[in-house]
């Protein structure tokens, strides 16, 4: 090793050396013990302000023992009555006993069930998934009419899955390639539950006699066999589990044996996910490659989600389970995990087991409180250990939260109205607020201060309880500590309030950000062991030393290992750029290897481009690829106007290709008369609305925005408002009939009449009706319930999907409203975010380049594309395909699909055009002009026009356009006809 070399590790070890020495000199603190002596009932003391009451606060199903209830059995297909819109039918299955196909997620299924003994019954389905999906299935449940409490309005049937393949395919350096996700078909058997909520399956009561029950679809088709009403097992302490068992069998023997987390049996959330982890001890060590060797983390954090292992033991007798884990993704809070053995908790002290938080990965057993392990009795054989995300001993905190910000949010309404103020957010209440005025709120609300008083003294017991639990000070407590103050501040001085308004949405904010993220429990391992109690494994967690010669390890072998997949790319094969994750790229690299390749006998390097500007770089430096995937919606054209891209439109079978797309959208990828990239994946905006509010308040759905006017009063007299994106004006210029520039693509047209028209009508959303000027978190206020309605793009709706299961079935989406035109249609225009797919100009393999690019955006192989990433990362990882008829043919929900469709029909994205990028900017000042300086709007606009007008010249002069020439931007004034995609 040359002198150089060893200058080089010598300065990398004494680095690491000074790091570890301040984390061990500066980073240790002392550990507080937080007692407490809270509970949840007493959190729970208040009653619900809405809807059905939740679980946790119904009477009568924690912990009662029934005594003896029978068993009964429903026979699916015995069904009673069923609404016209479920798609039901009886059919045998393949085992021969009769089932119910459910095979839509609407409408509803009735039967009749007899109970011969009142009491509290836990309630199993013995069911079977319909293919196709990647979501879990939703039904609410009904008895005699009612919903029994607020959680049985979305019961979750879950699905199973597994890795394809183990061990893991490598690619051509040697990283480990994540397969896709299969799903484990066939019957299974589960109890109604819900591990935020309860870390046992729900009780519910039922009353001697003859009830109907009621099934009502939410999510995803099904095929039920039976539904079973049973008594809930009694599950023993530790000590009976102890005294049931024989206390010999094995002792004195020495066994263990490592589980690795990463060869699970199955799971049940396609999301969670091998990672790779690579530090000392770590098992099996990646050796400087990528090595998927450690399971969960963030990805296993939602409640109710387990994954299974199986474990052989050699002989009957007790045994102790260690586990390898890392927990410390949330700072100081717990995560809990419920433990089944052979699918069932083997003693109450496995429910909502404890992980405590550490900085790095840990080795240590299941124990008792006195830090003994606890040790479980197996007999000789197989063996199953299911580990359950379980978010149920916050839950009574999150429930006693929600309803304390409700009360903040109504004290806030409530002292608006005594001012006269009814604006909301901090922005209309600056628009509002007299600094100088004197009040004497007092004198209307003289129980104000006891108000704000019994809020403080909430606060405090869930800041006691959440500390007690976690025994540490946590960022949620910290927020709390924060809106104590402020609250103190309020009650201390009544008449002051109107000048501190905007602390109520501070604290709701602040609160509401961490209250979002309560219930996740993530939990990272790398391995779990069993043994006998006496064995020691000699199994070793990495330290602060051992990390030292580890990292100096990794460090040497970055000058001889090939970390560059660029490297081993074949000659004369087509080169692919591709802006997306690793993931992406290795499977669309599997994809080519599978079909276009052995299709064409055109080979293909597929490299990640993790910047665009590595793209400028290249294209200067002359290393270029013959094709770039996933470019934003402004690059093509901005390559396009320099000359550095091909124009599809020469290519041939171009007419045909370009039918695979929404005309509105190819707008964004159109220049000069020709088109220079194809969209791969899209965005759409559609209006989110929360049913259960809108049923409460009587409001019918906005399809204009009149109607959305007429709305709004409603909503603000109950201190609740409607959320529109404040910076995006393109769908009022559009719905108004207004294009940003001339036909030619050579001058604006901000100053025309119907230009300020739908200024005006941009702007009045926040100068007159007082809709939030901004709203950084709409998905958490619309959970939240005090924004219940807003327009919102497609990752909202993936949130909502994945990360609310407390309001599902509450929540639906509808199409953008718009401006009724004299045909009586309403024009519905929202641009679509889009990336594209373009061919570098100085390729020397353009016809190969759009032999792939064919390929590529065609309906099947956007579709199994769409459906392996799907498979990769769950639900919130959909690929949105442009491609019109692959987007049909993913699994949407039936009545959100409609919506999707109806809105995608009102596509019409901007053009680009030399200057392109000042109107953003200027449209941004005179927004800013008008709603925050009270400027008026004909003024503001003109100044924008005459800035833009101005940019526009500029460029066009740097790019040789003559006032002759025409630019050609594409104009579309009808919406999309599927009928035309379909055909």
């Amino acid at each position: 090793m040359s002198g150089k070399y060893r200058k080089r590790l010598l300065f990398a070890a004494l680095l690491i050396v000074l790091i570890l020495l301040s984390f061990k000199l500066f980073g240790q603190k002392d550990r507080q013990v937080f007692a407490t002596d809270v509970e949840a009932g007493e959190l729970l003391d208040f009653k619900p302000s809405t809807g059905s009451i939740p679980y946790a606060m119904l009477p009568g199903t924690q912990g009662e023992k029934d005594g003896a209830l029978p068993t009964i059995e429903i026979d699916a297909a015995r069904y009673v009555s069923a609404s016209r819109d479920a798609q039901v039918a009886v059919k045998t299955d393949a085992d021969g006993q009769e089932a119910l196909y459910w095979n839509n997620d609407e409408g509803w299924v009735e039967w009749r069930v007899n109970v011969p003994t009142a009491g509290a019954y836990q309630l199993e389905f013995d069911y079977s998934p319909l293919p196709g999906s990647y979501a879990n299935i939703v039904r609410g449940l009904q008895i005699d009419g009612e919903t029994p409490f607020a959680e049985a309005e979305s019961l979750v049937l879950e699905r199973y899955w597994k890795d394809a393949k183990f061990p893991y395919d490598r690619n051509e350096i040697g990283q480990e390639i994540r397969p896709v996700q299969q799903e484990i078909e066939g019957w299974k058997t589960t109890a109604a539950a819900n591990y935020a909520v309860s870390s046992l399956p729900f009780r519910f009561k039922l009353s001697q006699g003859v009830h109907t029950i009621r099934l009502v679809a939410e999510k995803e088709p099904v095929v039920i066999r039976k539904l079973r009403w049973m008594p809930q097992p009694d599950i023993p302490d530790y000590v009976e589990y102890k005294r049931k068992h024989p206390d010999t069998a094995n002792a004195g023997k020495s066994w263990y044996q490592v589980i690795e987390a990463e060869r699970y049996e199955q799971k049940s959330n396609a999301a969670i996910q091998t990672m790779p982890v690579s530090e000392p001890n770590i098992s099996p060590d990646p050796k400087g490659r990528i090595v998927y060797n450690t399971l969960g983390g963030d990805r296993w954090r939602n409640p109710g989600d387990w994954v299974e292992w199986t474990a052989e033991v050699p002989a009957d007798g007790w045994y102790v389970l260690d586990l390898k884990f890392y927990q410390g993704y949330r700072g100081d809070f717990k995560a809990f995990r419920t433990f089944m053995i052979d699918g069932e908790v083997p003693f109450r002290e496995m429910l909502h087991y404890a992980f405590p938080p550490n900085g790095g990965f840990e080795i240590d057993s299941v124990k008792d409180s006195t830090g003994a392990p606890y040790r479980f009795f197996l007999t000789k054989g197989k063996h199953t250990l299911r580990m359950i995300a379980d978010a149920s001993p916050l839950h009574p905190a999150l429930l006693a939260l929600q309803d304390v910000l409700a009360e903040l949010g109504a004290l806030d309404q409530s002292v608006r109205m005594m001012m006269g103020n009814y604006g909301s957010g901090s922005g209309a209440t600056a628009q509002n607020l007299d600094t100088l005025r004197t009040w004497n709120l007092t004198k209307y609300d003289p129980g104000l201060s006891g108000k704000i008083e019994k809020q403080i003294e909430r606060l405090r017991q869930i800041a006691a309880y959440l500390d007690g639990i976690n025994q540490s000070k946590t960022d949620i407590t910290d927020a709390i500590d924060v809106a104590i103050d402020m609250l103190r501040h309020m009650a201390d001085n009544v008449n002051g309030i109107p000048n501190r308004l905007t602390d109520f949405s501070t604290m709701q904010n602040n609160i509401g950000t961490w209250l979002s993220q309560l219930d996740n429990q993530p939990l990272l391992l790398d391995y779990i062991v069993a043994r006998t109690p006496e064995t020691a494994t000699g199994l070793k967690a990495p330290t602060s030393l051992s990390r030292i010669p580890y990292s100096l390890v990794n460090f040497a072998r970055t000058f001889y290992m090939d970390y560059d997949t660029r490297k081993l790319n074949r000659k004369g094969a087509l080169t692919v750029w591709i802006q997306r994750g690793r993931d992406y790229a290795e499977e669309l690299r599997q994809l080519i290897e599978s079909d276009f390749t052995p299709r064409t006998g055109i080979r293909v390097n597929v490299n990640l481009m993790p910047n665009p500007n590595q793209l400028i770089l290249g294209n200067a430096a002359g290393d270029r690829p013959d094709v770039v995937l996933g470019a934003g919606t402004e690059m093509p054209v901005d390559y396009a106007m320099r000359g550095a891209i091909a124009d599809l439109s020469t290519f041939p079978e171009f007419l045909e290709v370009v039918r695979r797309f929404h005309p509105g959208a190819m707008r964004s990828f159109a220049y000069d008369g020709g088109t220079y990239a194809l969209p791969e994946v899209q965005n759409f905006l559609v209006l989110y609305y929360r049913t259960d509010i809108f049923e409460r308040l009587k409001l019918k759905v906005p399809d204009t925005w009149d109607d959305v006017y007429n709305m709004l009063p409603t909503l603000q007299e109950n201190g609740m408002t409607m959320f529109v994106p404040p910076k995006d004006f393109v769908p009022f210029f559009y719905q108004n009939g207004v294009e940003f520039y001339a036909p030619n693509g050579k001058a604006d047209n901000l100053g025309s009449d119907g230009a300020l028209a739908a200024f005006r009508q941009w702007t009045e959303l926040y100068t007159k009706y007082y809709l939030p000027l901004d709203a950084p978190a709409f998905f958490n206020h619309f959970r939240n319930g005090d924004i219940p309605t807003g327009i919102a793009d497609f990752n909202t709706y993936l949130q909502l999907q994945v990360a609310a299961p407390e309001i599902t079935g509450h929540w639906k989406i509808a199409p953008v409203p718009g401006i009724r035109q004299a045909d009586g249609q309403v024009a519905r225009w929202t641009a679509q975010g889009v990336s594209g797919a373009m061919i570098m100009k100085k390729s020397d393999k353009q016809q190969d380049a759009w032999e792939f690019l064919k390929w590529w955006t065609s309906d099947d192989v956007q579709t199994r594309y769409g459906n392996d990433m799907e498979s990769f990362y769950g639900l919130e990882y959909r690929w949105n395909t442009a491609n019109l008829k692959a987007m049909s043919s993913l699994s949407w929900p039936a009545g959100d699909f409609r919506t999707i469709r109806e809105q995608t029909r009102w596509v019409k994205n901007m053009p680009y055009v030399p200057g392109y990028y000042l109107l953003g900017r200027e449209m941004d000042f005179a927004w800013n002009a008008v709603v925050v300086e009270g400027k008026p709007p004909k003024e503001s606009l003109e100044k924008a026009s005459v800035a833009l007008q101005r940019e526009m010249q500029r460029r066009q002069a740097d790019f040789d356009i003559s006032g002759r020439d025409d630019l050609r931007v594409p104009q579309v004034d009808q919406p999309l006809d599927w009928g035309d995609v379909e055909r």
